[in-house]
Formats: C-alpha cells, structure tokens, sequence
C-alpha cells in the first residue's frame, strides 16, 4: 500500500489529490492534499525517531491551539510511515510572510503567555463559588476545552527542537529545569565535538543560576519553544505560527530566538511587552535563554555556532559568579 493510500485510508477521505503545493525545511518536508473535508498539510520525515518529533509537535500544537490565543494549524494525526520514518498531519492554512501582522503578533504571544495563569485564576474564583454547576462562568469557559492549569515546568510528552528531542519531565523549580536542559545540551556538544569549554564554564555559571532569578516569580506558561522568524507568517486575517517545540516555562524564554537569526522588530517586542512588562534583569535573562539556542543549533549544524555559544558562556560567568 503507498503511502498516499495509507493516509486516504487513516484519514476516512475518498478524496486525497496531491495539490502541488509543498515546502522542505532542514530537517522535513511537507505537501498540501486536498480531501473530502478540505486541505490539509503532511509533513514527512523518514528518520527512524521521525514518530516522537511528530508526536512532540502534534502535542504542541494541540496545546497551543486549545488556548484560542495564537492561531495554529489545528493538529490532526501522527502516523507511522511504512518506508521509514512518520508522518503529521494538520491542517493548511494558507500564508506568506510576516509583514503586516507583526505588531498582533506580540499582543497574541503574550495572551498565550498569560493563559496558564488565567486558568489558575479562573480555578480559584470556581472553588470559591457554591454555584458552580450549570453557570454562566462555567458556559464561558467551555472555549477551554477542558484545559487546565499546570502547576509544573515541563510537558507531558517529548518535543524536539530541531530533531533533537529534549527532557520535559516535570519539575517544581525552573531553575532546576533550565539547568538540566543546558546540561542535557553541553553533554551532547561535549560527546559530539569533544569539547571542554562550554562544560567548564557551565559548571561555573550553574551554581549561580538563581542569581538571575531572585525576587522573581514565575508561573510556568505555554511556550512555542522555537519561535523565530522562520516559523511565524500571516494570513489576511492576522498571524499564524508553527513548527512549535512546546513545554511549560518561563515566558521569556520564548523572546530569546525571536532576537536572533533575524528576529521580529521592534513592533512585536513593543506590542508585547504593553501586556507583559520586562521584569527587572530581563536582558541578562535573555542572554541565558539564547545559550540554549546557540547550544542547540552547534549540536545540529556543526562548530560555526561554537564560538558564539561560548563567548555567550563566558559573559554570563563573569556577570553572575
């Protein structure tokens, strides 16, 4: 059976017709279909950890789209592919590149950003309330979708960023958790390319992370995880993302990849930050949180990031130890 058979089949259409429409990133590729219930997007990866990657996004993208803040392809099957490899498919939508959106785009990442909290917010007000069956508080917000609110930084499945997959198993403190990402990454840059000197310099900086942090709560808040200016457009009606890397974390740590590989302008952070304000020590922060993705993008595409990764390192030793 191909594999356009097997999709026809898992997807209950009579109609699947390649559109020609498709796309390849550095790690998948992707063609649009036209079906019984309208278009949709496969993404095919044919490497043998394809299945979790997909599974990771699907998740991700689940989660994000049940906040109803920032719009996502509404996720719709991960499958096995029998030449190798897997297959998610989601739903198209139809964009280009993010020009005019930009600005509404900062506004819908902090409302999802903030929507943990509301949820804690909105559990508290129910247990308060003696009429919580039946009312109106409780109609309005069957838009969640029985979503609630998590208390813990982490996810409930493996997402990847890239193709490498990373820990979301659930911790109480985002120091802790932050702390064993970076680790998780130098290990492999250390292993990979036999390099000591980011490991040196992390085991310097880690013991003096909460410097960084103190007078600081933090909720834990969706985060796309992998938010760069590759994976945001716009449609007519407003901004879209995708290819997210989700997990519950500091909602900073979504801004640092927005400064980078080109980044979003002014108008995005501006817009942003009207709704969340910077905290006290944000810029350091934001140092830290593109650590990891300079570590990242070394462990996928080689030593041109090394130099950058450690340089980064470094400052941040001499600012906090």
């Amino acid at each position: 059976m191909s594999t356009e058979e097997i999709l026809k089949r898992e997807l209950g259409t009579t109609l699947f017709d390649n559109t020609g429409i498709g796309g390849r990133g550095c790690i998948s590729q992707g063609t649009a279909y036209d079906t019984d219930f309208g278009k949709v997007f496969v993404k095919f990866n044919d490497q043998p950890d394809a299945f979790q990657m997909f599974e990771g996004e699907y998740h991700s993208l689940q989660a994000m789209y049940s906040t109803l803040t920032v719009p996502v392809p509404k996720p719709i099957k991960v499958l096995k592919n029998p030449k190798g490899g897997a297959m998610l498919v989601m739903e198209y939508i139809d964009f280009k590149g993010l020009r005019k959106h930009e600005e509404r785009l900062g506004e819908l990442m902090a409302r999802l950003h903030q929507h943990n909290t509301q949820l804690k917010s909105k559990a508290g007000r129910s247990a308060q309330s003696i009429h919580n069956k039946g009312s109106q508080e409780e109609s309005e917000d069957n838009a969640d979708q029985q979503v609630h609110f998590v208390s813990q930084f982490g996810f409930p499945v493996t997402t990847c960023c890239g193709y490498l997959p990373q820990d979301n198993t659930c911790m109480d403190s985002w120091v802790d958790f932050y702390g064993r990402r970076i680790d998780l990454n130098i290990k492999r840059a250390q292993e990979k390319y036999g390099d000591r000197q980011a490991a040196e310099a992390w085991a310097t900086l880690l013991p003096n992370l909460p410097k960084m942090f103190s007078d600081l709560t933090i909720e834990p808040a969706l985060l796309h995880g992998d938010l760069w200016a590759g994976n945001a457009g716009e449609t007519e009606q407003g901004p879209v993302v995708f290819d997210p890397a989700s997990f519950y974390g500091h909602s900073e740590f979504d801004l640092a990849i927005s400064t980078m590989f080109g980044g979003f302008g002014r108008k995005y952070f501006t817009s942003y930050h009207s709704i969340i304000p910077k905290d006290k020590g944000f810029e350091a922060r934001q140092d830290l949180y593109c650590m990891f993705h300079y570590l990242n993008h070394w462990n996928h595409f080689g030593g041109g990031y090394k130099n950058s990764t450690i340089q980064l390192l470094k400052s941040l030793v001499k600012r906090f130890s």
